[in-house]
């Protein structure tokens, strides 16, 4: 496995969390508030930030895919995220920018490592190796309880119809990985109001933003 990068350019900031919990509000919210700061920001997501991406998307979120095999889920997904880092990712980093994905390889492991139950240790080396080692300056993991996050997520794609012991699983797997490394992850309630939790974030990534330029 390819040792961890953290760029000296650029902000790398991944939203994580289970179905239901407002990634994509949060990450629109925090990528329009640095713009309003003077910051170039990219936002992306995964899968799907790129076209190949998005053709990944389309197969493992279509409820019409069906059952697959859990390796062979994982692999696509993981196939998207070297896509994604190559082409999206580092160039915009290297430019400067602040880059905020909705969902990085912490997704791969809380999903298809312990949602499916394949084995995150074995996991990790192959997700690490496809994103040359990168990893976020900050992680923010919005925590919700997966019984109100599915019921906020309106019609359930392929992942989000999985039994409720799956989404129990996920969130227990973010949670482990926050803990793991404090000072790369934030663990924001997302049971608050929107407004709340932007706060939240904007005062976790500020020790950040002193990397980038305004």
């Amino acid at each position: 496995m390819e040792a961890s990068l953290y760029t000296e350019t650029g902000v790398f900031i991944a939203f994580e969390g289970g179905e239901g919990s407002g990634k994509s509000t949060q990450a629109r919210l925090l990528a329009a508030w640095l713009e309003e700061h003077g910051h170039a920001v990219v936002l992306t997501r995964e899968p799907g930030g790129t076209a190949v991406g998005q053709r990944l998307r389309d197969i493992v979120l279509d409820p019409a895919t069906g059952d697959l095999s859990p390796r062979a889920e994982a692999l696509m997904y993981i196939a998207d995220k070297a896509e994604h880092v190559d082409h999206v990712v580092l160039p915009a980093l290297a430019e400067g920018k602040v880059v905020i994905t909705d969902r990085y390889v912490d997704s791969t492991l809380a999903y298809q490592g312990a949602g499916r139950a394949l084995r995150a240790v074995e996991l990790e080396p192959i997700a690490r190796w496809a994103t040359s080692g990168l990893r976020p300056h900050l992680t923010v993991v919005l925590d919700i309880d997966p019984v109100l996050g599915l019921k906020r997520a309106g019609a359930p794609d392929r992942i989000e119809r999985e039994p409720l012991d799956f989404h129990r699983r996920v969130r227990e797997h973010f949670v482990e990985l926050a803990a793991a490394d404090p000072g790369h992850y934030a663990v924001v309630a997302a049971d608050q109001d929107p407004q709340d939790i932007h706060a939240a974030i904007q005062q976790a990534i500020a020790p950040w933003l002193v990397q980038v330029s305004a």
